[in-house]
């Protein structure tokens, strides 16, 4: 887990030419250091801030807030000795682009022990069993330095109450809130779908005909596809929204707004089944690793510097160097004044270079690629448990199911005192939505707040939801923090930018994005070859 230190003079670093520099120590960015270094070339890892993780970190909860609130960062002006004339190169300057707003933080009650609280920046965040990112870690070596926690459950919201999602056959045998018929028909859609995933690994394919989901439908709206079942809208959204993790209202029909096709839905859902049993201890699809998802950036720093990568924090990047005559990158002046030249640069993503000195054959490079949504967060600390038996655990709230402007699925996850986040007794819960602007997203986040737990002191005149018929107490808030993210994508060029934590709740596309730059940089090299490792290694270290 992070540790945030206090500053030191800055050291000199003795090599003054690496292959490239990584600047931030974001999961992307480590992933892009441990990838290079296994491939052979020389890297130098900077982040300005004390701690690994950047934007991907877990932060003791003072910090968690400072980090939030913090100004953007000053540095002193650059020093040139009156050589600037003389230099063959251009400095241009780098500037951090603000990506957390509207940061709303209250506390009421709080523990003594606030810094055992450590909160994640990209969350909610966990993984799929069977996903790409678990596959990466085993291959790579980096689950020797981490260890993982299984989330027991999922639950979704509907009429008023939240329900468990049965996702397999024992599950939907023993859920009391679904009818026979609604058990018969859940039965005989999975079925459907194992035996068309069943049928798409055969080869040849089965001799009787038999192709499970006709061609014609993989192209259809899921959602049309699920009505040409004759599911009903409880069963619909169990599958939207709960197992294929839909971001939107698939019945919206908004242009502008992601349907999930027939193809995509059965894709996710097979990964979901897949991950159903795959690892030791997880008794669901879904884990989360111990002490928080900044624990992901140290194990791939950690995988680097085994191959020869070298790591310098609290060293701020001030300019990049720009050769005057052909315009290319060539290196950085960092706050310290040393120059480091390299072939290539990443840079973390809220990095960005004043346009007013930007140079026009740069600015294609450098421009980033800003999403128009953004993601809407709530963190929240809690004296209590969502759910009485489930200390780790996943709550779905489907579009529109708690606010009639409510155009997506708002997705919240309870971690619990043994995962090491927070002291037991106690748990964090994470809040997050897409949205198009911040009072759209925060009322969405404040409206699942209001659902799931009791506000001390709330002068406000609206009635709680009782989730449990008054059988039993909402958890009480603690803490809480609302805010806005900005989504940048990574880019690519000379200078190369990775990507922000996205809103979905798994890494899939954080990591697809990281690959592509890592081919982009380097297409000749393989990205981290599969380590050879023993029968007792595959499994990672996962925790009971």
């Amino acid at each position: 887990m992070a540790e945030v230190t206090s500053c030191v003079p800055y050291p000199t670093i003795d090599d003054s030419s690496f292959d490239l520099i990584v600047y931030g120590t974001g999961l992307p960015e480590s992933i892009l250091a441990a990838a290079a270094a296994t491939s052979g070339k020389t890297v130098l890892h900077l982040d300005s801030n004390p701690f690994y993780g950047s934007h991907f970190a877990s932060l003791p909860l003072p910090s968690y807030s400072s980090f939030l609130q913090s100004t953007l960062p000053t540095h002193p002006p650059l020093s040139t000795n009156g050589s600037a004339s003389s230099s063959p190169y251009q400095e241009l300057v780098l500037e951090a682009c603000r990506v957390y707003s509207d940061v709303q933080i209250t506390a009421s009650n709080l523990p003594d022990s606030s810094t055992k609280f450590y909160l994640d920046l990209p969350g909610p965040r966990v993984f799929y069993c069977a996903d790409m990112a678990v596959d990466l870690m085993l291959r790579s070596g980096a689950s020797h330095h981490i260890e993982f926690k299984s989330i027991d459950g999922s639950l979704m919201y509907w009429d008023g109450r939240l329900w468990s999602v049965p996702d397999s056959r024992q599950a939907i045998f023993r859920d009391k809130s679904l009818s026979l018929a609604e058990k018969s028909q859940m039965m005989k859609f999975l079925k459907l779908m194992q035996t068309h995933i069943a049928l798409e690994s055969a080869a040849p394919p089965p001799e009787d005909g038999n192709v499970g989901v006709s061609s014609e439908d993989m192209d259809i709206p899921f959602t049309d596809f699920l009505k040409k079942q004759k599911l009903p809208p409880k069963i619909r959204a169990i599958i939207l929204y709960a197992i294929a993790l839909a971001d939107d209202d698939q019945d919206d029909g908004a242009a502008f707004r992601k349907s999930i096709t027939t193809k995509e839905g059965i894709q996710r859902i097979s990964l979901y089944i897949s991950s159903l049993g795959r690892l030791n201890n997880a008794v669901g699809a879904f884990i989360y690793p111990l002490y928080g998802h900044g624990e992901l950036s140290q194990a791939f720093c950690r995988c680097a510097a085994v191959k020869g990568a070298l790591y310098v924090l609290r060293m701020p990047i001030v300019s990049l160097l720009i050769d005057k005559v052909n315009n290319q990158y060539k290196g950085v002046r960092l706050a310290s004044g040393q120059e480091i030249f390299s072939h290539q640069l990443v840079m973390e993503p809220s990095c960005t270079v004043s346009s007013t000195i930007l140079h026009p054959l740069h600015d294609e490079a450098l421009q980033r690629s800003t999403s128009t949504r953004k993601v809407a967060k709530g963190v929240f600390i809690t004296s209590g448990a969502i759910e009485q038996y489930a200390s780790n655990i996943l709550v779905i709230f489907p579009p529109r199911s708690l606010l009639f402007e409510q155009s997506t699925t708002i997705r919240v996850l309870q971690i619990c005192g043994n995962a090491a986040v927070c002291p037991l007794g106690t748990y964090v819960v994470y809040v997050s939505t897409y949205c198009d602007d911040a009072h759209q997203g925060k009322e969405c986040i404040r409206a699942a707040m209001k659902t799931l737990f009791t506000i001390p002191d709330s002068n406000s005149c609206e009635k709680d939801i009782d989730l449990n018929d008054g059988s039993a107490s909402k958890p009480t808030l603690l803490w809480s923090a609302i805010y806005i993210q900005e989504l940048l994508q990574a880019s690519t060029g000379p200078i190369f930018s990775s990507p922000m934590p996205d809103g979905d709740l798994d890494y899939r596309n954080v990591l697809e994005s990281t690959i592509k730059l890592f081919s982009s940089m380097y297409p000749e090299a393989e990205f981290l070859p599969p380590k050879v490792t023993s029968n007792t290694e595959e499994e990672g270290n996962f925790s009971d």
